[in-house]
């Protein structure tokens, strides 16, 4: 894959109580840009207003803001994807992972996505905006915590969100990799996140103090090792 993906395993502007955060002020850093143009993708959320509203209140008057809404809400409405070619940053909201890939795919969103990040559009996104990019994650998408590898495989690799922040998120994940279920991976904890330039890891970075990122592997006993990934946390 071409491009760069910022993926968070929680935090930014939606686990934010003012709408603030270090991990979005990064993001929007790595565009370059004074005043970019920032797409939100509420998809997994059924593109929930609210989620919506919070986003556009989070980036107002350091951003461009449009709102790329699938269930037609309005004052959005339904846009064609193509307009995602047009940003500087594609921000994937949470929610469910299975329902965002079924509806995107219906859609034609993963070739209009992989030619934007081509492009030099900044690919983002938190919990299932950020298990989307890999080629299976962990999630709840089904009620109970489950294995999903379905990704669209922009990263090669699983990935967990919430890795210390939701119960049963460790132990499940660690599970799968080592019985196979989902192949090595990145697991990810809240307010911090991974960034990779052309499928490859390039830093972790956090918001918060003590907050980890592993990179999750299969040993030779079918057991799942965390190996932890250097996180830098952000002013």
């Amino acid at each position: 894959m071409i491009g760069t993906v910022l993926t968070l395993g929680g935090g930014g502007f939606s686990m934010s109580d003012d709408g603030t955060s270090a991990i979005d002020d990064y993001l929007l850093g790595l565009t370059g840009k004074d005043h970019p143009r920032v797409c939100f993708v509420p998809t997994a959320s059924g593109d929930a207003d609210g989620y919506s509203e919070r986003f556009e209140a989070a980036f107002a008057g350091r951003a461009e803001t449009s709102v790329l809404s699938l269930f037609c809400h309005a004052p959005w409405g339904y846009t064609d994807p193509s307009v995602l070619l047009e940003q500087d940053v594609v921000y994937v909201g949470g929610g469910s992972t299975a329902n965002l890939l079924a509806v995107w795919r219906l859609h034609g969103l993963p070739d209009v996505l992989a030619e934007a990040a081509a492009r030099g559009v900044v690919l983002a996104g938190i919990s299932a905006g950020m298990n989307c990019w890999f080629d299976g994650s962990s999630t709840d998408s089904f009620g109970t915590l489950a294995p999903l590898a379905d990704g669209l495989g922009f990263i090669g690799a699983s990935a967990c969100p919430h890795y210390l922040g939701e119960p049963g998120r460790r132990e499940k994940y660690l599970g799968w990799v080592g019985d196979g279920s989902l192949g090595a991976g990145y697991a990810v904890d809240d307010h911090a996140a991974v960034l990779f330039r052309d499928g490859l890891l390039v830093e972790a970075v956090a918001e918060q103090t003590d907050r980890p990122v592993y990179r999750v592997e299969r040993d030779r006993s079918h057991r799942a090792v965390e190996l932890a990934v250097p996180v830098r946390l952000l002013a």
